[in-house]
Order: structure tokens, then C-alpha cells, then sequence
């Protein structure tokens, strides 16, 4: 479960940069990328309009918060990168690595409670579910176009 959730973020956070390099044509924006989102999964998980509503908002707010977590993750990364950086200082990269990869699942926690006020867990499940459809479908894509 561990391993899904962390695939899960790292997806959210780097999906729309791939998508958007991979591609030729224009680049989707934010919001683009978000409309497309909202549709797949209020379809996947039959959404009604009130839940749908109510649920993408705070949806949406928790891939904002944790792509804060995640770019401080890369920028950690990037700095290991120099040669010169020593043993004490990868310590510390992996430490704030980590260190962001459990605030995410904390994240996470937090906005399940909040997202069970709003929908049943069954709908959450699919929620979940349809995300994860709609992150491997882009990435299907992906490979078909650089081929």
C-alpha cells in the first residue's frame, strides 16, 4: 500500500511535466490538465454534480500540497548530483527525502478524513481507482507518441 501511495504522488507531481515534454503540440496547462482529470474521474467513479463539486476543490488543494512536498524532494535530489558532495550531506538529502515522502502520506490521512465527509468509501475507492486509471492511460499515451 505504501509502495501504490508513493507511485501515486510521485505520479501526480511529474505526470503533467512528462506529458506536456513528450508532446510536440502545445503544452496543456494547469488547468487543461485539471479539466481532463475532473472528467475521467467524476466519470470512472460516477460522481454526481454535488459530489463532484464539493470533492474536487479539496482534491485539487491536496495535489497542491503535495506538489510542494515533491519539488522540495527533487530539488534535495538534484543536489546529490555534485561530486564533491559529501557523506554527511547525502545523510541529509535522504533524510529530507524521506522526511517528505511522510508528510505526503500524512497528507494523505488527512484529506481521506476530509474526503469521508463528503463521499461514501466506496466512492473514494473508485476515486482512487480512476485516478490511478487516468495516470497509466496518460503514460500509455505517452509511449505511443514517442514510438
Amino acid at each position: 500500500m505504501k509502495k501504490a501511495s508513493i507511485l501515486i504522488v510521485m505520479l501526480c507531481g511529474f505526470l503533467p511535466l512528462l506529458w506536456a515534454q513528450g508532446d510536440k503540440k502545445p503544452r496543456l496547462t494547469k488547468e487543461e490538465f485539471r479539466d481532463r482529470q475532473r472528467t475521467f474521474i467524476t466519470e470512472r467513479a460516477e460522481l454526481t454534480k454535488e459530489e463532484a463539486e464539493k470533492f474536487f476543490p479539496l482534491f485539487f488543494e491536496l495535489q497542491d500540497r503535495k506538489q510542494v512536498l515533491n519539488d522540495k524532494a527533487w530539488k534535495l535530489m538534484r543536489k546529490g548530483k555534485d561530486e564533491r558532495t559529501t557523506e554527511e550531506q547525502y545523510g541529509e538529502i535522504l533524510k529530507g527525502i524521506y522526511d517528505a515522502r511522510i508528510a505526503s502520506e500524512e497528507l494523505e490521512k488527512e484529506y481521506f478524513q476530509k474526503f469521508r465527509k463528503i463521499l461514501s468509501n466506496k466512492k473514494i475507492y473508485m476515486v482512487q481507482r480512476a485516478e490511478m486509471r487516468f495516470h497509466r492511460n496518460l503514460l500509455k499515451g505517452m509511449q505511443g507518441k514517442k514510438k
